[in-house]
């Protein structure tokens, strides 16, 4: 399970130099509005020191991370829902991941043009917000004119066309899709329509350089958290300028910036952790002398959804799973050493799946 996040914002925000930074990609990153012209896609390893230390006592053939991918989605304006700026034809991109990545900025400056005329960044989110809220209600009532019309002759379109209509009520009325109340075959029928206000907002308040030293942040990245918080998203600092630096560093060197700046990790980390987060996922491993390698599942998966991760032959012939505990590979050094200290447990297929877990699935097919 790949962490699919769309990266959007309006222009001029310090959206493709933050992706840039992100995946090191050469997206052009100009100051005029709609210079990503076409989505771009990034795929970056996820960072975790767990995978190394692993790879340290496997010896594998090769390390293979897990992967985060970033599609920068070009910039929204005020209207988009309607087609201005660069239109629908972008919301589209947003349908396809399963989180948005809002690029907010919180920095004056005056040789960067903002589209709206001044800064704000509540009113820039609440604006996108909106849009995305618009198009939702657009999706909802072309939906329903087609259910409506089916419902006459058939109770399943009739149940349907009722939880839609009382979502597009509720959607009419200013509130988002993820706040509505539905039971899990009302959900199923909403999650058919990849409603754009159904997903997790991570906020990332674009800085200067001054502030992101400092630990109390400024007025503008304050009221964005704020708002994030009341929505019930969740908001991170991140200084474009500085990450792009950071990314055209090596390790060393890397190391020595940061320190110079007080700060304790990169962006790309303190972004992915913070969507992990959002999307209640974590890690187990795999290990062997051939390959060493982390999945992402969602929090509280079992041993046998965690096999269909690897493969739907490990699903459909689950035996038992095999469980070493990261922690306790970590202190003592090898499968063996924890076998022997009776660390490793047999699990079987009900099995919730701790983050760290390093597992042997046993299957037949």
């Amino acid at each position: 399970m790949a962490l699919r996040c769309g990266i959007i914002g309006l222009p001029n925000v310090g959206k493709s130099t933050i992706f840039n930074a992100l995946t090191k990609s050469a997206v052009p990153a100009e100051n005029y509005p709609f210079c990503t012209i076409d989505p771009h896609v990034g795929v970056v390893p996820l960072p975790d020191p767990r995978l190394s230390r692993l790879a340290e006592i496997y010896k594998p053939e090769k390390v293979t991370p897990a992967t985060v991918e970033f599609t920068d989605i070009a910039g929204l304006v005020r209207g988009a829902s309607k087609g201005e700026g660069l239109g629908n034809q972008f919301l589209g991109q947003i349908r396809q991941v399963a989180a948005i990545v809002h690029i907010v900025r919180c920095f004056e400056d005056e040789n960067t043009t903002h589209v709206e005329g001044s800064l704000d960044p509540v009113r820039d989110a609440e604006l996108i917000e909106t849009e995305l809220l618009l198009a939702d209600i657009e999706s909802l009532e072309k939906r329903l004119n087609i259910t409506e019309k089916a419902a006459k002759n058939d109770k399943t379109a009739k149940k349907e066309f009722a939880v839609l209509n009382r979502l597009l009520s509720h959607c009419n009325n200013g509130h988002r899709a993820r706040t509505f109340a539905a039971d899990e075959d009302e959900s199923s029928v909403i999650r058919s329509m990849h409603l754009l206000t159904r997903k997790p907002i991570l906020y990332v308040a674009n800085v200067d350089e001054a502030e992101i030293t400092q630990d109390n942040r400024g007025q503008f990245c304050q009221t964005l958290f704020d708002f994030a918080q009341k929505e019930g998203n969740l908001a991170i600092r991140l200084c474009g300028s500085l990450e792009r630096e950071i990314a055209s560093l090596s390790d060393d060197e890397k190391s020595l910036f940061l320190d110079e700046y007080n700060l304790p990790e990169e962006g790309l980390n303190k972004l992915i952790h913070a969507g992990f987060k959002l999307l209640e996922l974590e890690t187990f491993f795999t290990g062997g002398p051939k390959e060493v390698r982390s999945w992402t599942i969602k929090n509280n998966a079992t041993a046998l959804q965690a096999a269909g991760e690897i493969h739907t032959d490990f699903e459909r012939g689950f035996i038992k799973a095999e469980v070493f505990p990261y922690s306790e590979l970590d202190k003592l050094g090898s499968e063996k050493a924890v076998k022997d200290a009776g660390m490793a447990k047999l699990q079987g297929r009900d099995y919730v799946v701790k983050d760290g877990d390093c597992i042997y699935f046993h299957f037949n097919v």
